[in-house]
């Protein structure tokens, strides 16, 4: 156990070895793209990653994306504007995980709007 965390510290990089940057990476450069507000608070202290004048928006990466689908709904219920989703798409293989979104989202109707964000 000891080793395991010294290697952590000696090499933290591992932590987040999955990913070539960090989510907030990602959400800071779309919703400044978007001229949106980022970690906008809401009513019940939860917060939306990127609101615009339009949108409320979560942003997540590719193999989340079924987690992206409720909360961007939360976050349009509590402040009225339309569902957005930023899917984060890093690689290839992330490809199935955007075709598994809009599948869903058109199969069900949703009212959610989406755009890929890549490295």
């Amino acid at each position: 156990m000891k080793t395991l965390i010294l290697i952590f510290l000696l090499f933290p990089g591992l932590v987040s070895a999955g990913h070539l940057h960090p989510e907030k990476y990602y959400q800071d450069i779309w919703c400044k793209e978007q001229k949106g507000k980022t970690e906008y608070q809401l009513p019940d202290k939860t917060r939306c990653d990127c609101l615009t004048d339009s949108h409320a928006i979560e942003v997540d990466f590719a193999v989340k994306w079924y987690e992206a689908l409720g909360q961007s709904l939360y976050y349009s219920l509590q402040t009225g504007k339309r569902s957005g989703i930023v899917l984060i798409v890093e690689n290839q293989n992330d490809l199935k995980y955007w075709i598994r979104l809009n599948s869903t989202i058109l199969h069900f109707g949703l009212q959610i709007d989406t755009w890929k964000i890549e490295p």
